[in-house]
């Protein structure tokens, strides 16, 4: 029993970088934008990998969340207004849980409309692959891409040479043969523990209107019902209920603004993506989580350096083929025509518009009722 729940082998450590190239950047944005102590963050997020990995053992993702970080890193906004925020939503989230909200609109909106904001995620995380990632390293850029896309294509479900393995593998080479200096390295080492951080009212009222009510309508969607649709998808002889996904979801937020963390969720996509590269387990997570623990326990001062081992063209093929895995999702609905349309429209809805998780999901399941409603009457 014990096997089928944490596992550690070498496709649990492929699929471990699966979501990396989600989190890795949000990361760093955060740090450098708000000012953040970065043991405190690499640490937190590290533990809340290991913790969430543990408690369900499937590669149930931690990420950080991406309106707030996306609101930061543009305005750079402060670590406290951050934390407020953090706090803020995981108030919210738990509200909706105990009073049993969250599982009132698991029940309120359609599967279409959860495979559309899936689609909609999808497309998001190919475009800034191929867009912001592949292309950063120039000509040498594509070259490793292109190598690294050849060794997923060749060995895509292999289970005894996982791909995600050797396309890391080809990352680092590249990245200490041009990108690491190891003496910044060696420098920069050393023991770091988290900082405790206090929080005002000011904060939590701040971090409340300028990022926790942005981030819901993608919490609700992505991190929430969209979640549970995967792990529905993936994982199913092990049903997950909604309201155990919403609470640890807000448990996070409850604890990692006190110790310096980021404000983190669950999410459809980096299931999909650890997923996709081999996890079966929650190994994976446990292993992605002690990555992070250990860069913030002992390389923290150097974490700009040791961050190069994962170059961006490499990030950027990891990431293509995790928003490829949500796109194809939306094959169980594609024998209704409507039901197709719903998704492609709710998708493109998310991507293209401003809050566009929080309008596709509402527009999404009113036009499902619409539809629902018109095929009765005729």
């Amino acid at each position: 029993m014990f096997r089928d729940w944490i596992r550690f082998d070498r496709n649990e450590l492929a699929g471990a970088f699966g979501d990396i190239g989600t989190d890795l950047p949000l990361i760093v944005g955060m740090i450098l934008a708000a000012g953040l102590d970065s043991a405190s963050v690499l640490i937190m997020f590290g533990a809340m990998q290991i913790f969430t990995g543990l408690r369900y053992g499937i590669p149930m993702p931690v990420q950080p969340l991406k309106a707030m970080a996306t609101l930061v890193i543009a305005q750079k906004l402060s670590g406290s207004v951050l934390f407020g925020g953090g706090l803020a939503v995981g108030v919210i989230m738990l509200v909706l849980t105990v009073t049993g909200l969250i599982e009132w609109l698991a029940r309120v909106v359609p599967k279409t409309v959860v495979r559309g904001i899936q689609f909609g995620l999808g497309l998001q995380l190919a475009t800034l692959a191929l867009k912001n990632y592949v292309q950063a390293d120039g000509a040498a850029g594509y070259v490793l891409a292109a190598v690294g896309l050849v060794i997923i294509i060749a060995l895509m479900g292999n289970r005894r040479f996982p791909a995600a393995l050797f396309v890391i593998a080809l990352g680092i080479i590249y990245a200490f043969a041009f990108n690491i200096d190891l003496r910044a390295v060696s420098q920069g080492a050393g023991f770091r523990l988290p900082h405790l951080h206090s929080l005002t009212q000011q904060d939590l009222l701040t971090g409340l209107i300028v990022l926790a009510i942005p981030q819901i309508p993608l919490s609700l969607g992505n991190s929430i019902l969209a979640t549970r649709q995967v792990a529905e998808d993936f994982f199913p002889g092990r049903p997950l209920s909604i309201r155990t996904i919403s609470f640890t979801y807000s448990l996070m937020n409850l604890v990692n603004p006190w110790f310096g963390g980021v404000p983190t969720c669950h999410g459809s996509g980096g299931m999909a993506g650890h997923y996709t590269f081999g996890a079966r387990t929650g190994g994976s997570v446990v292993i992605y989580g002690c990555f992070y623990l250990t860069l913030g326990l002992f390389f923290s001062g150097c974490f700009a350096q040791l961050i190069q081992i994962f170059p961006k063209p490499i990030l950027g093929v990891l990431l293509a083929f995790e928003g490829l895995a949500m796109l194809l999702l939306v094959r169980d609905i594609a024998g209704s025509k409507a039901d197709l349309l719903i998704a492609m429209l709710v998708g493109l809805m998310a991507v293209g518009l401003p809050n566009g998780y929080g309008i596709g999901l509402i527009a999404g399941t009113a036009l499902v009722y619409l539809w629902r409603n018109r095929q009765q009457a005729i």
